[in-house]
């Protein structure tokens, strides 16, 4: 017991030696997450998760090292989590708010996060992870912003607009949730900060932004939905690409750009054209729509001197079964190597053109029936919760009783699919190489929370060692989250230096639900390289260890 009140103390002397040295604040938040059927965006009720009242939730707007502390109010009638994504925990997988890490918060309780936004900037959202809440709602924008003595590769916009764009299903969550199968689920519209395209319904509001001619506006852009990557792009306007999920890009200027699931990117947009009113349009990939259809995200672009109303056609886009269109602009999307990011190195500083692999992992993405049930499977593994958190079982009893590492191959697949608890291994401060294959025709997503990975590769087909020959090694953009085309394969590069259970997922919410996801474990028994902090004073236990909160002070659990 008095060996964790010490590494308490040690904890928080280390939070007050750096909010002296970088000047970073602690930012308090309280959400009370309830469900409101008067906030939908269709005609008919149905249930959204508000933070506050609010759907979209409010914006969480901190600056690189600041300590972020979020008390959750759980108003609903189930256990709900909420997950950072992109932010990366350093340190502190205890805070990373999904089933493997985190006990899930009551109906009736409340739970406090705290982490720190440390050596990041850039653009982010935040979800309920669990019960498939985020089809109801519960997500939100994340800003991180640049200390004053980093310098932003761009002049300071006249303003910044989060604008998260997403599909959106008007069946109720929970009904959805207990009727998944092999059918392909097709949303019911597409929501702009939560709101139904323009046109939609006069009783229903529709997102505009006000500009004034001449200024420069940054939008943060985040894909909120669960199944659709969409194409965005603004009538009569170009728009400059400046950064994604932390990372400052080399700025390119596109009439369009395509937002996979739970990608984030900003984007400069100068107000240069005349003074009127201009459609802000998303349209889904692989997908055929119509301009009138509500599977279009519309909102207004409007001009301060504005004296006319949008209208007309909408501005077009590319073909939206067009591959080599997306899969050639996301090839563009490279790191800018001059910019300072959240720390005074340039990002070339960290670079990956001599690196030494230690490790290949090849994770096939794919779907099975198990015991004559529909599930999504990697590498022919099914992933399935325990009732106990990998992070709390690994902590206290080195994950006996609770997961085996090893139990999902990394480099094959298995004969037929089964169920499983999967977790690999990742050794501490190795570079690995993670190659994701989509054995399907639909679009896949991965993101690995903890980290942000560097994006070496794209191609067809089934990947082999001779497919590094087309890799990137003198630019890759560093994100979180990655897309993988349909048939095909997505090569990261990772450097695995932050110690934790970190989960490895897609970020389609079906597939996620229906086990495609894993968890790395990144550990190393060398006492000298940095430790994951001690668990939290208000940590909650479960599973094995009983439905209780922690007391005050180090919970030291035996299995009960």
């Amino acid at each position: 017991m008095g060996s964790f009140h010490h590494r308490i103390r040690c904890m928080l002397a280390f939070f007050t030696i750096l909010l002296a040295r970088t000047s970073a604040a602690i930012i308090d938040l309280q959400w009370d997450v309830a469900s409101d059927d008067t906030r939908g965006p269709s005609l008919a009720a149905q249930p959204v998760i508000t933070i506050n009242g609010k759907f979209p939730g409010p914006l969480i707007n901190a600056t690189t090292n600041d300590i972020v502390r979020v008390n959750v109010f759980n108003n609903l009638d189930e256990p709900m989590l909420f997950t950072w994504n992109g932010i990366q925990q350093r340190l502190n997988s205890w805070q990373d708010g999904v089933s493997g890490t985190n006990c899930a918060i009551k109906p009736g309780t409340n739970w406090t996060y705290v982490f720190v936004v440390k050596d990041q900037i850039g653009t982010f959202t935040y979800f309920p992870s669990i019960n498939y809440q985020k089809l109801a709602g519960g997500f939100g924008p994340i800003r991180v912003n640049n200390r004053i003595v980093i310098n932003v590769p761009f002049p300071k916009p006249e303003a910044e607009f989060d604008l998260l764009i997403g599909d959106w299903s008007f069946n109720n969550y929970k009904d959805v949730r207990s009727g998944l199968g092999a059918s392909i689920d097709v949303p019911d519209m597409m929501l702009m900060n939560g709101k139904s395209p323009y046109g939609y319904s006069k009783s229903k509001p529709y997102e505009s932004f006000t500009v004034t001619k001449g200024k420069t506006y940054r939008f943060r852009l985040s894909n909120v939905g669960t199944i659709f990557s969409f194409n965005f792009r603004i009538g009569k306007h170009k728009m400059v690409v400046v950064e994604t999920e932390g990372s400052y890009t080399k700025q390119i200027t596109l009439d369009s750009i395509d937002v996979h699931v739970g990608q984030s990117y900003s984007v400069l947009v100068t107000a240069d054209q005349d003074d009127a009113d201009y459609y802000i349009v998303a349209t889904p990939k692989l997908f055929n729509t119509t301009d009138d259809s509500p599977l279009v995200a519309k909102g207004v672009l409007h001009y301060t001197n504005s004296g006319s109303p949008v209208g007309g056609s909408l501005p077009p886009g590319p073909d939206p079964w067009d591959i080599n269109f997306s899969v050639n602009q996301a090839r563009s999307i490279r790191w800018n190597l001059t910019a300072g990011a959240a720390r005074p190195n340039p990002q070339g500083t960290f670079n990956v053109s001599n690196v030494t692999l230690s490790e290949t992992i090849i994770l096939h993405g794919s779907e099975a029936i198990i015991n004559r049930v529909y599930r999504n499977v990697v590498n022919n593994v099914s992933y399935i919760n325990p009732v106990t958190p990998l992070k709390l079982a690994d902590y206290y009893v080195n994950g006996t009783g609770v997961f085996q590492v090893g139990h999902l191959p990394i480099d094959s697949v298995k004969p037929f699919a089964v169920y499983g608890v999967s977790v690999v291994g990742g050794a501490h401060k190795e570079w690995h190489e993670i190659v994701f294959q989509n054995e399907l025709t639909r679009m896949d997503s991965w993101h690995l929370d903890g980290y942000g990975f560097y994006v070496v590769g794209f191609g067809d087909g089934e990947w082999s060692p001779k497919s590094r020959d087309s890799y990137n090694l003198y630019d890759p953009v560093v994100r979180s989250t990655v897309q993988v085309y349909p048939g095909g394969w997505t090569t990261v590069y990772v450097f695995l230096d932050n110690p934790g259970m970190w989960n490895l997922r897609s970020q389609l919410l079906k597939k996620w639900y229906l086990g495609q996801e894993l968890y790395v474990k990144v550990h190393d028994d060398d006492p000298n390289p940095a430790k994951e902090n001690p668990p939290p004073e208000n940590l909650l236990l479960c599973g094995i260890f009983g439905e209780i909160k922690a007391p005050s002070g180090a919970p030291e659990p035996q299995p009960g």
